[in-house]
């Protein structure tokens, strides 16, 4: 397909925006792109997608998200006083919901996350899974979904050993045999898309002789580490009393910090841990809406950056319009330090694209969070019309003052177009929903049988 006359924003290394531009995608890559009349009669009998002067730019980035939790959206929790802090949030909300999920939810709850990633032009997703009573195949049933969506995800399963030593194992079981076979469909059709990392749930929950166990598995497999870090400062707290170390410190000891691995959300870690993530290479994600949403403080986000740490952005399970997050992410850190000159646009779009990207290249052979030659064919057309000057500069202001994922109007992912002119190409929106629902009330159900028999 030769999309023609769009205004194209390239992003990556190059950074520029072509008036009356075209891409040529060919297969799941993109193989030219420049001047409309030029690649026309370069290539005049491709397929053609009129951008009509729309914006043309790569799909956007999640690097932390949980499909899991969609079920929770309006669910009234049990009986008793609210939760007070981020423990009680796990154990009053999380930890109830991911025990009610069937293989069946699993695949479900990632389906409307994923139908809302289309219409928001989130292309990539890094997602971290948890289903205790169905742990077996759950990726499976999580990878069927992506498969059926046509985006472009890295999954993992949560080790933990809040739900016994046979639950830990059978966490660690779904993360090794899923890797292996990701591994080995390698870029075949079945599995390009989709790709794996190994989870874990957090420090506090997780014992020396687990996390050992875990290093052991994913030796010589050529992977890392999905872990959530100090996102409250509980897990601090835990790590000081029970271990004698710092979160970072412990984790790197036990093998997990390293060029493959993601750090979700490090609110609350100090210098030296910071330190430790730049010498191993492991890559943070901000999640700034969740923090937000948890009261569980504010990452030095704009202190990791300056010490050269890769931290890009999430959304820990908030809505997958990461153009929101752009702009939680730019006004929370001027809140928080009360000066408005921190943490600039330019700054916040490098996490979300630069940052995210270096990222997926862990998990994907060719760049994504780009338009060039070569990179994957993940593009999102927009319902934009600037009314002041638009150019490479300043376009990342335009994104937090202006543009949003309502304007997105076209999504492509590896060449496939999942939604034109905002109708869903190959997803049955309204039957996914309708399934969504009925399994939704089996899961709430389930949450209020529950009740505190989960609190640990």
């Amino acid at each position: 397909m030769l999309i023609t006359n769009g205004t194209i924003v390239t992003l990556g290394r190059e950074n520029r925006i072509i008036p009356n531009g075209a891409i040529l995608m060919q297969g799941d890559k993109i193989v030219a792109l420049g001047d409309s009349n030029h690649l026309i009669t370069q290539f005049p009998n491709e397929d053609k997608l009129d951008a009509r002067g729309k914006l043309v730019m790569p799909g956007n980035i999640c690097a932390h998200t949980h499909f899991y939790g969609a079920f929770a959206r309006g669910m009234s929790l049990p009986p008793g006083p609210p939760p007070k802090n981020f423990p009680e949030i796990l154990q009053k909300l999380w930890w109830r919901i991911d025990r009610a999920l069937t293989l069946e939810d699993s695949k479900y709850s990632a389906l409307v996350c994923l139908v809302d990633a289309i219409r928001h032009g989130t292309t990539t997703l890094i997602d971290h899974h948890a289903s205790p009573n169905a742990i077996d195949g759950s990726l499976d049933a999580v990878a069927e979904a992506v498969h059926e969506a046509g985006l472009r995800a890295c999954l993992c399963y949560e080790v933990t050993d809040r739900n016994g030593e046979a639950g830990a194992r059978a966490g660690i079981r779904e993360n090794v045999r899923f890797l292996k076979e990701i591994g080995k469909q390698g870029n075949r059709e079945t599995g390009g898309s989709v790709r794996a990392t190994f989870g874990l749930h957090a420090a506090f929950t997780v014992s020396d002789k687990t996390l050992e166990r875990c290093h052991a598995e994913l030796d010589g497999m050529n992977a890392g580490f999905h872990v959530h870090v100090a996102e409250d400062i509980s897990d601090e707290d835990d790590s000081v009393q029970n271990h004698r170390v710092r979160v970072v410190e412990r984790l790197n000891a036990r093998g997990v910090l390293g060029a493959k691995t993601i750090a979700a959300h490090c609110v609350h870690v100090d210098v030296g841990e910071i330190d430790l993530f730049k010498r191993t290479d492991t890559k943070v994600s901000h999640q700034p809406r969740s923090n937000m949403n948890n009261a569980v403080g504010v990452a030095d986000v704009l202190g990791m950056l300056r010490y050269g740490v890769t931290v890009g952005l999430g959304n820990d399970g908030f809505s997958n319009n990461m153009f929101s997050e752009m702009k939680t992410a730019y006004l929370l850190h001027k809140s928080h330090r009360r000066d408005p000159r921190v943490m600039g646009a330019d700054t916040v779009l490098e996490m979300a694209y630069a940052n995210n990207a270096k990222i997926c290249a862990n998990f994907w052979d060719a760049p994504v969070g780009e338009l060039s030659v070569g990179a994957y064919a993940d593009i999102i057309l927009l319902d934009y019309a600037p009314f002041t000057k638009l150019n490479a500069g300043n376009f990342p202001w335009h994104v937090i003052f202006g543009i949003d994922g309502s304007n997105v109007t076209h999504t492509i992912c590896g060449g496939k177009l999942l939604m034109q002119d905002r109708e869903l190409v190959s997803l049955d929106e309204e039957a996914i929903a309708a399934k969504a629902m009925e399994l939704s009330r089996g899961v709430w159900q389930r949450v209020q049988e529950l009740g505190d028999s989960v609190i640990g």
